[in-house]
């Protein structure tokens, strides 16, 4: 599949799915958006918006997974088309796992803004916004069949780890100079991990968009 218009009813499938799949990635990015907005700036409705995404993702990945195997059965591609529709197929699971993770990070937001914040969430902040960065390199590399784009993208995921040890010893550290910090802290552990597992499924997708370009699994 290229990115020239559809000009037979295989390639008119293949268009679809991509639209769909960048739909799904994009209600991902806007799900870690509303999940920021729960956690840095406090607002707790955002985890529902979050949520509301979340089932329409897993709507489309119920669609899409149907659609993929037809259309394999129907139009029997071969070569390029056909390893597109099989990388789609796994990536989906990534797609949608990475919208979960968004949630989690949303609806734990949602509960730390009913408290006085422990610290400023600089780091976290940040991994929000690579998180970002990384989704709107990963769609635009979706969109054009781009695999330098893709591999620009996946190398982002190495910041988010890099920010998610720096957010582990920091908060150990809280935690061992002051007790009362523990409840706090650990869920602001698990939300840096709940980043992290983010980072690492759109790192999938990218590497799943490498495979279908290039033949090349990473």
């Amino acid at each position: 599949m290229d990115a020239s218009p559809p000009s037979t009813a295989l390639d008119h499938d293949l268009q679809e799915v991509v639209a769909l799949v960048v739909r799904m990635l994009s209600l991902v990015r806007e799900s870690a958006r509303f999940a920021a907005e729960a956690l840095i700036d406090g607002d707790p409705t955002a985890a529902d918006r979050a949520a509301a995404n979340d089932r329409e993702i897993d709507a489309l990945q119920e669609t899409l997974e149907r659609r993929i195997l037809v259309i394999i059965a129907r139009r029997q591609p071969t070569a390029t088309d056909l390893r597109f529709l099989g990388a789609m197929h796994r990536a989906l699971t990534d797609v949608e796992r990475a919208g979960d993770y968004a949630v989690h990070v949303a609806r734990a937001g949602a509960e730390l803004a009913a408290s006085p914040p422990l610290k400023r969430y600089l780091d976290m902040r940040r991994m929000l916004d690579v998180a970002d960065l990384m989704l709107e390199a990963t769609i635009a590399a979706l969109a054009d069949g781009d695999v330098e784009a893709a591999r620009r993208a996946l190398a982002m995921d190495d910041e988010i780890d890099d920010l998610y040890e720096q957010v582990q010893r920091e908060l150990l550290t809280y935690m061992m100079a002051d007790p009362a910090t523990v409840p706090v802290a650990t869920k602001l552990l698990a939300v840096g991990r709940h980043l992290e597992r983010l980072g690492d499924h759109v790192e999938n997708v990218c590497e799943h968009i490498v495979f279908w370009r290039s033949g090349e699994r990473l």
